[in-house]
C-alpha cells in the first residue's frame, strides 16, 4: 500500500480563537471605500464566502491588518475595493469584471473560482492568490518559484493530498471500498483536478473514488443515499465554498447513513459532527497576512511574477472520537497519537 506519511503536525489554535480578529470588516457586500483625497493607491479584494462566515471574516480581517502593519491604511494612504463572491458564479464573475474595470494597483483573489474570474478579465493588473490548490496543475502559473505574467500568491495544496485523506479514511475504515468525492463543480471547479488525481492513487488502497457533483442540498441528500445504497462507503469534503457553508448538513447526512467522513475545509466540519479534518487551517491566517506583504511590494514596485508562489507549512489532524463511536469505528492508536485534536 502506497503510504503517504503525516509531516510533523504542530498544536492547532482552535478556529474560536480567530473570531478575536473580526473586528473592522464589513457586514455588507460589495463594499467600497472611498478615496480620501488624492495619491491613494487602490486594492481590490475578490473574497470567499459571505461576510458573516466568522472563517472568512477573520481571513480578510487579517489580511486587512497586514496591510495597516505595513502603513497601508484603509482610507488613507490606500483604497480597499472588498467584494464577497457569497459562493454564486454569477456574482463573482461579475464582481471580477467591475474590480478589474475599477484600474486598481493590485487585486488579492480568494480561491480558485475567484482566481480564474479575474484571470479571464485581466492579463496585466498584478494579481495575489490565496486558497488555491495547486496552481502549477491547474494552469494558473508556469511554476512556482518564478511564476512569470501577473500572478502569484500562496497556494492550499497540491492535489496529491488526496492520497493522504483516501489513507487516514482506510485507516479508520479498514473495509472501505468506495469513496464518494463531494463537491459543487460551478464553486470549486479545482476539485476535477482533484477527481483525476485521486481515481488514480485509489486502487493502490483498493478503493473506488465515486464523484458526487452536487448543486443543492437535494442533490447532497441523494449523492449520500446513492454512496449508502452498498457497503464499505466512505466520503471526502474536498476545499469547497459550497461544502464549507452546509457542514453541519453534511455532518448530519453522513451520520444518517453511516458514512465515514473526511475534510479539507476546516477543522469546524469535525466540530459539527464530522469523523476527521486534514488540511492546512493552522496556516491559512498566516497566508493572509503574508498575502499583504506581497500586495506591499508589489505596491512598491515589485513584479508579481518575479515573487514565488508559497505552499502551507503546516498541517493538522482533528479526529472526532464521538462520531467514530456512532459509525462503530476504532480509531487506530497510531492515528490518535498524530491529532492535533481530539473531540471527545
Amino acid at each position: 500500500m502506497l503510504k503517504f506519511e503525516l509531516p510533523s503536525l504542530g498544536r492547532l489554535m482552535r478556529r474560536r480563537q480567530f473570531l478575536t480578529l473580526l473586528c473592522g470588516v464589513a457586514a455588507a457586500a460589495p463594499r467600497t471605500v472611498r478615496a480620501q483625497g488624492g495619491g491613494q493607491r487602490k486594492v481590490g479584494i475578490l473574497a470567499l464566502g459571505t461576510p458573516n462566515n466568522p472563517t472568512y471574516q477573520s481571513s480578510i480581517t487579517a489580511f486587512l491588518e497586514g496591510l495597516r502593519d505595513l502603513g497601508w491604511v484603509d482610507g488613507q494612504k490606500v483604497h480597499i475595493d472588498l467584494r464577497w463572491g457569497s459562493g454564486n458564479a454569477d456574482l463573482q464573475k461579475s464582481y471580477a469584471a467591475e474590480l478589474v474595470k475599477s484600474a486598481p494597483d493590485a487585486i488579492l483573489a480568494c480561491g480558485t473560482a475567484n482566481l480564474a474570474f479575474l484571470r479571464q478579465a485581466t492579463p496585466s493588473i498584478p494579481i495575489v492568490f490565496v486558497q488555491v490548490s495547486d496552481p502549477v496543475a491547474q494552469h494558473f502559473v508556469p511554476n512556482l518559484t518564478r511564476p512569470g505574467g501577473n500572478i502569484t500568491g500562496f497556494a492550499a495544496f497540491e492535489f496529491s493530498i488526496g492520497g493522504k485523506w483516501i489513507e487516514l479514511l482506510k485507516q479508520v475504515a479498514p473495509a472501505l471500498e468506495r469513496v464518494g468525492l463531494l463537491f459543487n463543480p460551478d464553486i470549486s471547479p479545482q476539485n476535477e483536478y482533484q477527481l483525476q488525481v485521486m481515481t488514480k492513487i485509489a486502487p493502490a488502497f483498493g478503493v473506488e473514488i465515486v464523484p458526487l457533483r452536487v448543486h443543492s442540498d437535494a442533490e447532497i441528500e441523494a449523492g449520500m443515499a446513492s454512496l449508502a445504497g452498498q457497503p464499505n462507503g466512505g466520503l471526502v469534503l474536498p476545499t469547497d465554498n459550497y461544502a464549507i457553508s452546509r457542514e453541519k448538513l453534511l455532518s448530519e447526512l453522513a451520520l444518517r447513513y453511516r458514512l465515514p467522513t473526511i475534510s479539507g475545509n476546516s477543522s469546524s466540519a469535525v466540530e459539527s459532527g464530522g469523523l476527521m479534518y486534514y488540511g492546512y487551517q493552522a496556516s491559512l491566517l498566516g497566508q493572509y497576512r503574508e498575502a499583504a506583504g506581497y500586495v506591499d511590494r508589489i505596491l512598491r514596485g515589485a513584479k508579481p511574477g518575479e515573487l514565488p508562489v508559497q505552499l502551507p507549512t503546516k498541517f493538522q489532524l482533528v479526529i472526532n472520537l464521538k462520531t467514530a463511536k456512532a459509525l462503530g469505528l476504532t480509531v487506530p492508536p497510531s492515528i490518535f497519537a498524530s491529532a492535533d485534536e481530539v473531540i471527545e
